[in-house]
């Protein structure tokens, strides 16, 4: 019942105008109004077959993502530091704050062109509201200018 009283409040207040819960699909104006902000923690990704729901809720997930192989987490670094990791590269995430539209064309390839001519790796995660980027620890700084200029030449 919560749920659906949700949803309806959230209708109305989008035809009356007061919630903008569509998102921006103009790219030009995704790159320019994207202010990345770069993320304190570090994270990993960490993918196990063997995890039940009230150890993830533990782990207190940054993402979860149920794949074929197993779920797969983004989790911060101190929550994961008692599993076994096959890899101890750590990331940090780049939230582009312009809510983009899950509709919009463009912006990850626009996003992961930028990075790609910096040789930096990206891995994207879309969500409802914004696009979060995890890079590399140590090319985390770069990215974030790399992101900056790109919103800048718009």
């Amino acid at each position: 019942m919560l749920i659906t009283t949700r949803y309806y409040f959230t209708l109305f207040f989008e035809k009356i105008g007061v919630l903008n819960m569509v998102g921006e699909v103009n790219l030009a104006r995704l790159l320019a109004d994207m202010s990345p902000s770069l993320s304190e923690a570090e994270f990993v990704f960490y993918s196990s077959d063997e995890l039940d729901w009230n150890t993830i809720a533990q782990l207190d997930p940054k993402s979860v993502f149920i794949e074929e192989e197993g779920i797969s987490l983004i989790l911060a670094v101190d929550n994961a530091r008692h599993l076994s990791l096959d890899d101890d590269t750590t990331y940090k995430c780049i939230t582009l704050n312009v809510h983009s539209s899950l509709e919009a064309v463009g912006l990850t390839a626009a996003v992961s062109h930028a990075l790609t001519q910096a040789n930096i790796s990206a891995n994207v995660v879309a969500a409802y509201y914004h696009d979060h980027i995890f890079v590399n620890a140590s090319d985390a700084n770069r990215a974030l200018e790399v992101l900056n200029q790109l919103s800048d030449a718009q």
